[in-house]
């Protein structure tokens, strides 16, 4: 299965999949025209069509509804969580302002305070 996402103004609007038998090379700098033309011309689908990778081999991130696709990055890139969470360019992964405590324990972010709050367990 090849699987592509259609961007309209950088945001993923839908992913669909494509037989290997319609977009034949797993490569994906060989499959990715394939499947768009055949998404055009078979299909009849318009817009733009990027490839995407179901286990983040290229592109960085397998695209979902609402992710962004970043030209310069060539990479998609989830929404972000919370607005003071930066943008990792190397990974594309979103990231707190503050470490994730390696200590063991669940925690969850708090945006107002801007710090990890650890998640109380019931003792068992």
């Amino acid at each position: 299965m090849a699987y592509f996402a259609q961007i309209e103004n950088n945001i993923v609007q839908q992913v669909i999949s494509i037989s290997n038998f319609d977009a034949p090379d797993p490569a994906p700098s060989n499959s990715e025209p394939l499947g768009q033309a055949f998404i055009a011309n078979v299909l009849k689908l318009g817009g733009t069509w990027k490839q995407t990778s179901y286990n983040g081999t290229f592109r960085k991130h397998y695209a979902g509804i609402g992710y962004t696709y970043d030209d310069v990055l060539d990479a998609f890139i989830p929404p972000k969580p919370y607005p003071s969470w930066l943008l990792n360019t190397e990974t594309c992964n979103w990231e707190a302002p503050v470490p994730y405590p390696n200590d063991g324990k669940s925690y969850y972010w708090d945006e107002e305070t801007q710090q990890w709050v650890e998640i109380d367990t019931p003792e068992e």
